[in-house]
């Protein structure tokens, strides 16, 4: 099929290179002339393992192009999704739709026959309606079906994602337009994929819905492991035990630091301001937003208690600063808050993270990034492993680091609290 994407950000580059990966033609579209022409030269924006070589052999193929022409490269295609961010607005917790609405109106002078134009952007509930009103002012509805057909990829795996989904949701009562997808997905169908056909609404719900029940799941186990710091019990005990338990599943229940990246923060937010519209209540997300919101002030009082209160000059070392591991996302990572509070404290900090140095801390004095882990952690007082990489879980910390005297917060639990007591290393996890 000829697909057209609009939008080069993450959801619109990584579905777009899957999709031709399966064999369709793709021309992906942004306005930005320098990102499209560094995606042609193979040039990757974003840190996604496996997205570069796919890029490189579906281009090389010619079933992927880059485009600054919008109304080209929708001529040439006969479904268009809308790949565009949907971030919180700057003054408010909603969604901010300009993007969306923008690019409704470019398909609106674009459009000569029929063609389906399906919203990968995660959007409130009804934006599927007004980009229908938007787009019916000038053109006749025969001439085109809009569905909602939200993305489930999560950073660090979206290839594999979007390869073996869960599932497969199209939100439309236009049979047309569902059998079209329907054969767009076969391929992922045919190895598992449950394919799930709902009203245009309910598919624009159902990613909304997905993600806050996860940073639910995150936001209830962080609390748990508060609890346990303060009875003496391992917060894994209890998320193995709850976890075996099928109505529950394990996943997304290991206690750490507040969830972040690109979905559960303005996706927690954009929900329940839908909620307040509709004049409902969603008093549970709301108290998940707000406990998430206290976590890293929370992490921070811990690390205090670890070095006693006194912070000043202390060397405090980060093992990664993203939001997660496998993915260069900063975006409401707990580092962004948590380094400039102890910087303000008088501590020297001193980073490393696998996907280089950050923007968001080069204007920060008394912060260094180091390109290696040894150099990061050998001078230091307190390491942080702040992010799972795998790089962080096989650290011989006694053999690197210089001083005697040195304490470890493990954040995400990577390592053995006995291992570390029996080699006379000061350790301090989460929920232990």
């Amino acid at each position: 099929m000829k697909l057209c994407m609009i939008g080069t950000g993450y959801v619109g580059l990584v579905s777009g290179v899957c999709f031709s990966d399966l064999g369709n033609d793709v021309i992906c579209v942004d306005n930005n002339v320098k990102k499209v022409n560094n995606l042609k030269k193979g040039l990757i924006p974003i840190y996604e393992p496996g997205l570069e070589e796919l890029v490189l052999k579906n281009y090389k193929n010619k079933r992927l192009k880059f485009s600054t022409n919008l109304k080209d490269s929708i001529s040439k295609s006969d479904i268009i999704f809308i790949c565009v961010g949907t971030p919180t607005k700057k003054n408010g917790n909603g969604a901010d739709l300009s993007q969306i609405f923008n690019v409704a109106k470019e398909i609106r002078s674009s459009l000569s026959k029929y063609k389906i134009i399906v919203t990968k952007s995660t959007v409130p509930v009804t934006t599927g309606d007004d980009i229908q009103k938007i787009i019916s002012k000038k053109v006749s509805k025969n001439f085109f079906s809009v569905v909602s057909n939200p993305e489930f990829l999560r950073e660090g795996e979206a290839i594999r994602d979007f390869t073996y989904p869960d599932r497969i949701v199209i939100g439309t009562n236009d049979k047309k337009s569902s059998q079209i997808l329907k054969n767009l997905y076969s391929p992922l169908i045919s190895k598992g994929a449950k394919y799930v056909n709902t009203s245009r609404r309910a598919a624009e719900l159902i990613k909304y819905a997905s993600n806050a029940f996860l940073a639910t799941k995150i936001t209830f186990i962080n609390e748990l492991a508060n609890l346990c710091e303060k009875i003496d019990v391992n917060i894994e005990d209890i998320s193995i035990g709850m976890g075996l338990d099928k109505r529950i599943g394990g996943r997304f229940l290991r206690a750490g630091p507040a969830y972040g990246g690109s979905c559960f923060p303005k996706d927690t937010k954009a929900i329940v301001t839908t909620a307040d519209t509709f004049k409902t209540n969603l008093s549970v997300i709301k108290s998940v937003i707000k406990s998430n919101e206290n976590r890293s002030s929370l992490l921070l009082k811990r690390v205090f208690s670890i070095l006693k209160n006194k912070v000043k000059n202390k060397k405090i070392c980060f093992l990664g600063v993203t939001f997660k591991a496998n993915t260069d996302d900063m975006r409401d990572s707990s580092s962004l808050s948590m380094i400039p509070s102890l910087i303000k404290r008088g501590a020297k900090i001193n980073y490393f993270d696998p996907t280089g140095e950050k923007d968001d801390f080069k204007s920060l004095k008394n912060v260094s990034f180091s390109n290696n882990i040894n150099s990061a952690i050998k001078d230091t007082d307190l390491i942080i492993i702040h992010t799972e990489w795998n790089d962080f879980k096989s650290i011989n910390f006694k053999k690197v680091i210089r001083k005697k005297n040195f304490a470890i917060f493990d954040m995400r639990n990577i390592y053995s609290p006995t291992k570390m007591k029996n080699l006379k290393i000061k350790y301090f996890g989460v929920g232990r």
